[in-house]
């Protein structure tokens, strides 16, 4: 067994590999650029080798920094995680020259698998069901088009290195193929140094679910059962569970079987992954193979208690794997969210900066470390509280998973542990978890991968979230005031007929956007003030909330509860399963007056294009007095390794450019003035 290991990775990853190999008592060397100085994963490790800049092409994919930091710390192998330089097949190889161990398959597999033109060859020799397409390289937008009419609309064009949802597009008419054509090629040559495309038939209404695949230097591989990946935003995994709800006993043992002939067709080493499209018939065909460890992979480790990590580390250094396909365990459910650093209310756009405040739900699961019985809550993170969301790699916070005795306590764990997440500084994707979990077709299991484009068409809005009680947040905020009077009450040495009253009757003002506030008449009683009475309804509630505090756990009505209550100066926020309101808690004739305040509308920035996010100003395509047309492209801006391209709303002409190629921008800030 290796006594030393590199991670050539960074965050969450990065971490959990130094947790698995801390277990096996091997000591670890992490890498990492100037934006990453104080990462978590460089605290972790054993010792710490700086690589480079912050951006990526200068840092982590530069495979002679790795090999040389390889050597200077002696580290006998080395693990590349996902994403980087996990699936390119010349450092593997470069590395084994080099005399280091590769922790995942041998270059050839990677050579075979990894580009999705050559492996979509292979698995039909292979005897794989493979979709209908055209899989040799692409040299032009116009050849692009002809190919698409060819298979006919809709097609999928991907980048042949890609990975991740990028350098991936959905084209349903000549237009977005020209213009998914480009924008493929260039996300695929920024962020994989390969620009290679290929056009295949999209096929509608499909499930998403993939098969993680184990094979030994033995010959030995075998399949740990299924994932299901249907839940995706733009080709980007968002929740994924295991098992599926969908698929039945047959349809897993014959995926899993073509999955185990692909990887022996290759003498596949290491964890891998075999990704399918399924139809709502069960016809399946296969999509592409992962080499690597997979983002999702804790819940495969959930249902069957195996350290995926451990294993490809007992693999790379030639141990056989333990078990045979007939004892590998399927126990319970598991679903993993994956919290980004993103906005769900302004169209999902990343949002970088410090977490303020970063507190993870309590744990009862680990990495590394043996399911418990009754399942569980884990949290695999490479952030801390104070730290930074760089704008430099991609947007993962944190990954929350849960495993339950079956999907209806799985998904009631995932609830609560949303709910007490507590993540400040930044914007979270909480609230659009916490909706999709409550949504009844998610529920039910009755979804494919349009779920998201189906039902939150027109995007995420705060009134898209459910919630069974909206009244039970307002009970919160008076509870929360309530606190608050107590406490203003018992204050020594106050004037007398100017004391602070406690009071039992108070109305509480739910703020609107647009000065459209509600008022809730809340009637208090109970020796403590525990009894809240809103529309003769009552609700009971015993809370832990403390001042300054943020999550609450308590009871209402004898039922268990986990929320977020906070103060903003004189609002006080809350937010529970998703849904969040602002509120006033005063008496009914302050909420009176309140009535007759004007409301201050925000200035009018209609005739200015704002960056809707923070990020590099990539290209500016317009210049002052040109006249632009409704849809016409107007700038890119790069942020976490994805292009955004700002079009025009509607007809006009350019005034001023106000920013110019090359500059960092911040959320909000004028790139533009149309006259």
């Amino acid at each position: 067994m290796f006594k030393k290991i590199l991670i050539a990775n960074r965050g969450e990853i990065a971490c959990r590999v130094i947790k698995t190999a801390k277990k096996m008592g091997i000591a670890t060397v992490a890498v990492y650029s100037d934006a990453d100085r104080d990462a978590r994963h460089v605290e972790l490790a054993d010792e710490s080798v700086f690589i480079g800049p912050a951006p990526s092409r200068e840092s982590y994919l530069v495979a002679d920094k790795i090999i040389q930091a390889c050597k200077a710390t002696g580290a006998e192998a080395v693990h590349p995680g996902y994403g980087f330089l996990s699936e390119n097949e010349e450092f593997a190889k470069r590395v084994e020259e080099e005399g280091i161990v590769f922790i995942g398959p041998k270059h050839y597999s990677i050579a075979a698998m990894g580009d999705k033109i050559a492996s979509k060859k292979l698995a039909g020799e292979a005897q794989v069901n493979t979709i209908p397409g055209y899989n040799d390289v692409i040299e032009t937008p116009e050849r692009a088009v002809q190919i698409a009419k060819d298979i006919g609309y809709p097609v999928m064009i991907k980048a042949s290195a890609g990975g991740g949802g990028k350098g991936l597009r959905v084209a349903f008419d000549d237009r977005s193929a020209f213009e998914g054509f480009t924008a493929c090629r260039n996300e695929a040559r920024n962020s994989f140094g390969d620009d290679r495309v290929f056009i295949e038939k999209f096929v509608e209404s499909p499930r998403h679910i993939e098969i993680q695949v184990l094979g030994d230097a033995h010959g030995n591989v075998v399949y740990l059962h299924e994932r299901e990946c249907s839940i995706q935003r733009r080709h980007q995994k968002v929740i994924e569970e295991a098992p599926s709800p969908f698929i039945s006993d047959a349809t897993r043992k014959a995926m899993g079987e073509q999955a185990v002939a692909l990887a022996k067709a290759v003498k596949y080493q290491s964890a891998g992954t075999v990704e399918f499209v399924v139809g709502k018939d069960q016809s399946f065909y296969f999509l592409e193979m992962n080499t690597r460890l997979q983002v999702e992979h804790p819940v495969t480790e959930s249902i069957t208690g195996i350290d995926l990590v451990e294993q490809m580390i007992r693999v790379a250094a030639g141990e056989k794997l333990p078990f045979t396909q007939a004892q590998i365990p399927r126990k319970g459910w598991a679903i993993e969210c994956r919290i980004n650093a993103e906005d769900p209310f302004r169209n999902f756009l990343p949002s970088t900066g410090r977490l303020v405040r970063y507190l993870p739900p309590p744990t009862t699961m680990e990495a590394a470390m043996p399911v418990p019985q009754g399942g569980g809550v884990r949290v695999d993170t490479g952030v801390y509280e104070g730290g930074e969301i760089p704008m430099h790699y991609d947007s993962m916070i944190a990954k929350l998973i849960v495993h339950g005795l079956d999907r209806d306590d799985a998904i009631a764990k995932m609830r609560e542990a949303l709910n007490g997440f507590v993540i400040r500084g930044v914007s979270s994707n909480i609230p659009f978890q916490a909706a999709l979990l409550a949504h009844p077709k998610f529920v039910a299991g009755d979804f494919n991968t349009g779920f998201i484009a189906e039902h939150y068409a027109q995007g995420f809005r705060a009134e898209d979230v459910p919630h069974d009680d909206p009244d039970f947040l307002v009970v919160l905020a008076a509870a929360a005031n309530r606190r608050y009077r107590e406490r203003a009450a018992g204050i020594s040495g106050q004037l007398a007929g100017h004391r602070a009253v406690v009071g039992d009757e108070f109305v509480v003002v739910v703020k609107g956007e647009r000065g459209e506030h509600r008022h809730v008449p809340v009637g208090i009683r109970g020796e403590r003030g525990t009894e809240f009475v809103i529309d003769g309804r009552s609700y009971v509630v015993e809370s832990d909330w403390r001042f300054g505090g943020i999550r609450a756990q308590g009871s209402c009505n004898g039922r268990p509860f986990t929320a977020q209550v906070e103060r903003h100066g004189l609002w006080i926020r809350v937010e529970h399963n998703g849904r969040r309101i602002d509120a006033q808690v005063m008496s009914a004739r302050a909420a009176e007056l309140l009535r007759m305040m004007p409301f201050k509308a925000p200035p009018d920035m209609s005739r200015f294009l704002l960056s809707p996010m923070p990020g590099l100003l990539a290209d500016v395509a317009v210049k002052p007095g040109q006249t632009v047309q409704a849809g016409e492209r107007l700038a890119v801006i790069e942020a976490m390794k994805m292009e955004n391209i700002l079009t025009a709303a509607q007809d006009g002409t350019v005034a001023e450019v106000l920013a110019g190629k090359g500059e960092s921008l911040a959320v909000d800030q004028p790139i533009l003035r149309f006259a």
